[in-house]
């Protein structure tokens, strides 16, 4: 973002602040600025495709805050401008996790993996849906701030969301791909209540100070999912992403979530699907797991193998 197109934005909402530097943030897809001020606190200016997007993702952040204590940056505004939508944020200090993750010790990392799985609990404790898929804003006054999912059932999401996701796999996955499909094929129906999915909860989308997450950003597109799939999901950037060995962070994960509610069933399935849903991102690139990141040959390896390891038998 630049920094006359950031100012602007501030000034429509702030316009007695005196704006005395504007720092791009390189990380992310959506062009985002820090807009710093004379005499007040920071703020964050982020924007994304349509005003309904910005909307949706501002109501589950004001209902995570007032809900769980994830750390998570009030939107103090948001709106249009040049037919850009945007939110406001306030500034939270602290370093990218992903940067940082796996070099710190070994004692820090299995507590940040604690604190990640104590958050997905509070989440799913919190947030309960009808429905899977995406997320949206309930229409009418009665429905003012509440989510609700886009599908009225569970009984074949899992298994259509999968399918979309080694779909989406590049040739190099070839060799995997009807028993990934087989896989999804044999599925049993979850009955069980879908739960919130924050499906890009991971070190890259937080901020660590004094060895402890000081903010969980990035929570476009809410979607909601049987628990299992958030679970294996968040467990595979948080543990198996930075590290040669993930059980020790793979067993901090999981006690964290237990210290707020009983673990999901996970089934080959739920690790199917995440792992195939991480692989490639939006753009239909692979991903490339691990800090310093992994070249695209190594990334595929790294991926190819963990989905292998997912397959029963």
């Amino acid at each position: 973002m630049n920094e006359s197109l950031a100012t602007d934005i501030v000034g429509r909402h702030y316009p007695h602040r005196t704006v005395v530097g504007v720092e791009p943030v390189a990380s992310g897809h959506r062009p985002t600025a820090v807009v710093r001020f004379a005499d007040r606190s920071p703020l964050v200016v982020q924007c994304s495709e349509t005003i309904e997007a910005v909307r949706t993702e501002a109501a589950l952040v004001s209902a995570v805050r007032d809900r769980t204590d994830v750390p998570v940056p009030a939107v103090v505004a948001t709106g249009s401008r040049d037919g850009r939508a945007y939110a406001i944020s306030e500034f939270r200090p602290g370093t990218d996790l992903h940067t940082t993750f796996a070099d710190s010790p070994p004692t820090v990392r299995r507590y940040i993996a604690r604190q990640f799985g104590r958050y997905l609990g509070e989440l799913h404790t919190a947030f309960a849906f009808d429905g899977c898929g995406e997320l949206a804003r309930a229409s009418g006054p009665a429905g003012a701030g509440r989510l609700v999912a886009a599908s009225d059932t569970s009984e074949t999401w899992l298994v259509e969301y999968g399918r979309r996701a080694v779909e989406r796999l590049p040739a190099a996955f070839d060799p995997l791909r009807d028993r990934l499909c087989d896989c999804l094929d044999a599925a049993t129906v979850d009955e069980v209540t879908p739960r919130l999915f924050p499906w890009d909860l991971r070190p890259g989308n937080a901020l660590v100070a004094d060895g402890t997450v000081s903010a969980v950003l990035d929570w476009e597109r809410p979607m909601a999912a049987p628990p299992a799939l958030a679970l294996s999901k968040a467990e595979y950037l948080v543990a198996d992403w930075y590290v040669d060995e993930p059980e020790p962070l793979r067993v901090a994960f999981r006690a964290g979530y237990e210290r707020v509610r009983s673990l999901p069933t996970v089934a080959p399935a739920h690790r199917v699907v995440a792992i195939a849903d991480s692989a490639v991102d939006s753009r239909g690139a692979v991903t490339n797991p691990g800090y310093p990141e992994r070249a695209r040959a190594a990334s595929v390896d790294f991926h190819r193998t963990a989905l292998a390891s997912a397959l029963p038998g």
